[in-house]
């Protein structure tokens, strides 16, 4: 990873897993990190076990807790808000990597169904509502963190909140699907406007983790192959350990190399365990028809809308 001294990240669902192995890698290679997280109190415990692990270093390093929850588009408000006002040199990295995983049919503050409404609208409307502060500096970056699941979304425009039937699995793997579809969507509009940001998207493989306790009630096939249970039997076989499932993300946000809409993932079999690589997203996340109807839904469902108007960096 690159020094990365003087750029500020914030990291959704920064708190635990996954996500708090990325904010302890960003801030140990200088960022200023934020933790964007529903739970204050796990926030401030997730930061002190961040100063613990990095030594000498985590006693200078930047980083901060602030509230967010994303299944509520006024917290999500609020927190851009205020995000704006502190920080109005903008913001270098943008990590939607929070998520829930296979919850029974539940909804968010403003009626979307949870998984939907948190992994992918409450990501799209934070994106849309830092998007000026992304612009404000050079080379910023946004990761939206999908999964081998999306391999078996579907993107079901007529019931996308599974109000008329609803299986867990099968929801979340329309979220990550969206993530994927949102993630490359966005380097293509990016691209058109000639803005200086690049749009990533990246999965973690099959990585052994506290979101992986989705429930009881799973769905046959792939979905199946993720629950906890399957993960504790199988680890040596499948499942990686949360730093490993760290590390495409990480090579997302920071490798100065990559192309915009690069998607990266493990490289073992299936893509569940191994080295970060550039991997191919399926098919249907690279159709036009398709994301251009997830882009006008979202926009719908959040009130949000991304302005792609070039402005001047901070000075």
């Amino acid at each position: 990873m690159p020094d990365l001294t003087g750029r500020t990240a914030i990291v959704t669902g920064g708190n635990s897993g996954i996500g708090l192995i990325e904010c302890r890698e960003l801030a140990r290679r200088g960022a200023r990190v934020i933790l964007a997280c529903r739970n204050q109190e796990k926030g401030e415990q997730a930061l002190a076990e961040i100063r613990r692990e990095l030594g000498d270093v985590g006693e200078d390093a930047q980083i901060e807790v602030r509230p967010l929850d994303l299944a509520s588009l006024a917290s999500i408000r609020a927190f851009a808000e205020s995000f704006a006002i502190d920080h109005p040199d903008g913001l270098d990295l943008l990590v939607n990597n929070a998520g829930v995983m296979a919850p029974p049919r539940l909804e968010t503050e403003d009626g979307f169904e949870l998984q939907f409404g948190t992994n992918h609208l409450g990501h799209f409307a934070l994106t849309g509502l830092l998007f000026d502060s992304l612009k404000r500096t050079q080379d910023s970056r946004v990761v939206t963190v999908s999964s081998i699941a999306a391999r078996m979304g579907k993107l079901n425009f007529d019931d996308l909140h599974g109000r008329k039937s609803y299986r867990r699995w099968l929801a979340y793997g329309q979220s990550k699907l969206a993530n994927l579809v949102f993630a490359l969507d966005l380097q293509t509009l990016i691209n058109q406007a000639g803005l200086d940001i690049k749009s990533m998207a990246a999965h973690p493989g099959v990585s052994a983790t506290n979101l992986t306790s989705g429930g009881n009630d799973l769905d046959s096939g792939l979905m199946g192959l993720l629950s906890k249970p399957f993960l504790k039997l199988n680890d040596l076989v499948v499942a990686q350990g949360a730093e490993a499932g760290a590390l495409p993300i990480l090579r997302a946000a920071t490798d100065p190399d990559l192309a915009g809409g690069s998607y990266i993932g493990p490289d073992g079999r299936g893509e569940r365990r191994g080295r970060p690589v550039i991997v191919a997203p399926r098919k249907l996340a690279l159709n036009r028809e398709v994301a251009d109807r997830l882009w006008q839904e979202s926009e719908k469902a959040t009130g949000v809308e991304f302005d792609f108007t070039p402005v001047a960096p901070a000075a």
